[in-house]
């Protein structure tokens, strides 16, 4: 694949995710992101409960999300309660993957309480910034609005191509160390069998001389 094609695959497929899971409010679910550093993270959720009269999940005050993200050397990066609908922005400092957590701020640990449905969508890089706001504050058209945007892929692009860099330096470095430890595994395996070898050899040869056979 030519760099003109794979730039163009990477401005056309936005770093989007956007789901919808089912959990109990004292269930912990988790999601990885892998992304260099400098890199802005928002995530927009909402929490809706099961009820039993209607049999549909409705929205409910009283019960919110705690976030929890940590970096790739399990720092924390945000910790913090939000309620029922909320969106959390955070820019990583560290490359890799980054560790992000939802509960629910329930009470009720002797219980699988409520039955929830959050709605969850990541957006990473450029696609973490609001544009319509972007434009509106600092008065861009549209054209000068579609350069801006332009030009943050491109910066996220080199930012990518330069994780993409630094984990292949790693897997190469990784991949050199084993291979050397292998090679340096072989060569002891052969001087130990070569030294048994000649100890046996030699302990033949006295044997025989003991016994007056040679």
């Amino acid at each position: 694949m030519s760099t003109y094609t794979w730039l163009v695959c990477v401005l056309i497929l936005p770093s989007i995710s956007a789901l919808y899971f089912h959990m109990w409010e004292t269930d912990v679910k988790c999601f990885v992101e892998e992304v260099p550093d400098e890199t802005m993270i928002s995530g927009k959720y909402k929490v809706e409960v099961y009820d039993d009269k209607s049999e549909q999940f409705v929205s409910k005050d009283g019960i919110g999300m705690h976030v929890d993200i940590k970096d790739p050397e399990a720092k924390v990066i945000l910790s913090k309660y939000y309620t029922n609908e909320g969106q959390f922005v955070f820019t990583t400092h560290t490359p890799g993957e980054h560790h992000i957590c939802l509960s629910p701020n329930s009470t009720r640990w002797f219980s699988g309480g409520s039955r929830l449905r959050v709605y969850l969508s990541i957006d990473v890089g450029e696609h973490a910034n609001d544009y319509k706001q972007i434009q509106a504050k600092e008065k861009l058209s549209e054209l000068q609005l579609r350069v801006r945007q332009l030009l943050e892929q491109v910066d996220q692009i080199t930012k990518e191509q330069n994780y993409q860099r630094s984990r292949e330096e790693r897997f190469r470095f990784t991949s050199e160390s084993t291979n050397n430890r292998v090679l340096w595994w072989a060569v002891a395996q052969t001087s130990i069998l070569l030294l048994v070898g000649a100890w046996q050899m030699r302990h033949l040869k006295g044997f025989f001389e003991a016994k007056k056979l040679v």
